[in-house]
């Protein structure tokens, strides 16, 4: 590529993560002190609350085995190209820090550092052969084409969603229910459409917190903000991130013999589908009735829920999935 066009592609990716930089901190100002106040509305008895990944990548940097983790996990990707083992060029190295994570706390449980460094091998080959068997769900339903997501903590929901996809496809009656967020718009015309959906789901969010009318209609605005904004803030990193992608992967299937790679990504390229972040947002009132209904539970899940569209992603994927099952 050209430089002109390197600084272009790179800006419009620098902006579109901004933007939604912007749109998840609007989330976690409204939808995390909302999550809170409906766990305090219903006197819910847990008392261990979850700090979310904000809270925890930071400790994990920290860890003594951080510093060495990050090349590990590199080497483990780069022998797994050279053997064939996958398809995935991982340059989402922020995330590394999933991989750290495991390895930091087998450290800490073991004393031992060569343990801790095999978790750090182990769930990173793990998470590269994930990104590349999903790889064509991520291209058919999210129309990304050469890009994976090897992402720590959300590539394993893949198997899963496919493990609960079967069990739906063999009830009789709910596997021939078919439903998308499209259909849905069809149906009901405006009232139908994302940002109408958003606008009843803070409603029923708000409601539940026990806020006022002022701030239940605030809430809603903001939710339904969420689902109009995200999508669009995903097209300018799209914008910049398509050219450099086919070019990086054009260079090296020339330089290794026609084979074929898959650019492995950050997931926050997946919110841009209304889909995803629709179900994320019914997942917050769930996600507190489970962690109520979890017999001996004393766990807060508030860390994750207001960060839900992108903690979620592949949960959302698998309600996606199952309900739009022919």
């Amino acid at each position: 590529m050209k430089a002109g066009d390197c600084f272009k592609a790179g800006l419009h990716i620098g902006i579109g993560f901004v933007g939604i930089g912007l749109v998840i901190g609007l989330m976690l100002d409204s939808i995390g002190p909302a999550a809170k106040a409906m766990a305090e509305n219903f006197d819910l008895n847990l008392h261990v609350v979850d700090v979310g990944w904000p809270g925890s990548s930071p400790m994990t940097w920290a860890s003594q085995i951080a510093l060495v983790a990050i090349p590990i996990a590199i080497l483990v990707n780069v022998a797994m190209l050279l053997t064939r083992m996958t398809r995935v060029v991982n340059v989402d190295i922020w995330n590394i820090w999933h991989m750290t994570f495991t390895g930091a706390l087998l450290h800490l449980a073991t004393g031992s550092w060569m343990i801790g460094m095999a978790g750090v091998v182990i769930h990173a080959a793990f998470v590269y052969k994930l990104g590349d068997w999903f790889a064509r769900d991520t291209r058919n339903f999210f129309e990304l084409e050469g890009i994976a997501i090897p992402h720590g903590t959300s590539a394993y929901m893949g198997p899963i969603a496919v493990l609960v996809d079967a069990i739906i496809e063999k009830i009789p009656g709910v596997n021939r229910i078919k439903f998308s967020a499209d259909d849905i718009q069809r149906k009901f015309g405006p009232f139908g459409e994302p940002v109408t959906v958003g606008f009843v789901m803070g409603l029923i969010i708000g409601i539940l917190a026990g806020y006022d009318v002022k701030g239940v209609l605030q809430l809603a605005v903001k939710t339904a903000a969420v689902m109009l904004l995200m999508p669009r803030m995903i097209k300018p990193i799209m914008d910049g991130l398509t050219p450099i992608a086919k070019q990086a992967r054009s260079r090296l299937q020339a330089k290794f013999g026609g084979q074929e790679f898959l650019i492995g990504l950050d997931p926050a390229l997946l919110l841009g589908h209304t889909a995803v972040v629709s179900a994320s947002l019914i997942f917050i009132p769930l996600t507190i009735l489970i962690a109520v209904c979890v017999p001996g539970n004393q766990v807060l899940p508030f860390g994750v829920l207001p960060l839900s569209a992108s903690s979620w992603r592949w949960r959302s994927r698998c309600i996606v999935e199952i309900c739009s099952a022919p």
